[in-house]
C-alpha cells in the first residue's frame, strides 16, 4: 500500500496555519556552520494583522515550547492586553518572571526572518524579540546571565528601545 504525498509548498502551509489560528510559527533550526553558530529559534508570522503587535522572535527554544509561549503572547494580545515595548514585564511569564520585547532592527538582521519577508512580499514589517531570563532570573542583557546561555538567546533585538 502506497501512502499518499502530504507534502505541500512551505508558503501554503503558512497559509493554512494563519487561516486556522490567525498566525503562523515558523521554526529554524541551528546551525552548526557559522561563527557563531546561529541557535535555534521561531518568529510568527501574521500576528500584525491580527493583533496590531508586530512579529515575535524568541530564540533558544523547542519548536513546541515557542509556539507554547508565543500562543500565550498572542491569546493576551487578542484578548486587549497592551504588551509596551523596552519595558520589563512581569506576569505575562509563569512564576511571574520578568520579560521584554525589544524591537529589531530589520535591516541589520531581517535576512533571519526569509519566510516573514516572503509572506511580506517585500512590504516592510516590523519584529520584537521576546528575551526571557535564565535559570538565575537574570535577563541576557544583565551582568550575570548564564554565559552558556548567550549562545541560545542572542539578544538581536534593542532592549532600550520602544520603537517598533
Amino acid at each position: 500500500m502506497e501512502l499518499p504525498d502530504f507534502h505541500i509548498p512551505h508558503a501554503e502551509k503558512i497559509e493554512w496555519m494563519i487561516e486556522t489560528n490567525g498566525w503562523a510559527l515558523e521554526p529554524v533550526s541551528p546551525r552548526y556552520d557559522t561563527d557563531p553558530p546561529t541557535p535555534a529559534y521561531a518568529y510568527t508570522i501574521g500576528v500584525p494583522e491580527l493583533t496590531g503587535f508586530p512579529e515575535i522572535a524568541v530564540f533558544g527554544l523547542t519548536p513546541v515550547a515557542a509556539n507554547g509561549l508565543l500562543g500565550l503572547v498572542v491569546d493576551a494580545l487578542r484578548g486587549g492586553t497592551e504588551i509596551p515595548l523596552g519595558v520589563e514585564l512581569v506576569g505575562l511569564l509563569d512564576n511571574d518572571l520578568r520579560c521584554l520585547f525589544a524591537p529589531v532592527d530589520l535591516g541589520a538582521h531581517g535576512e533571519a526572518f526569509g519566510t516573514a519577508a516572503a509572506w511580506y512580499r517585500g512590504e516592510p514589517y516590523s519584529m520584537v524579540q521576546l528575551l526571557y531570563p535564565d535559570r538565575n532570573g537574570f535577563m541576557p542583557y544583565e551582568t550575570g546571565f548564564e554565559q552558556r546561555m548567550r549562545l541560545a538567546q542572542p539578544v538581536i533585538g534593542d532592549p532600550g528601545s520602544t520603537a517598533p
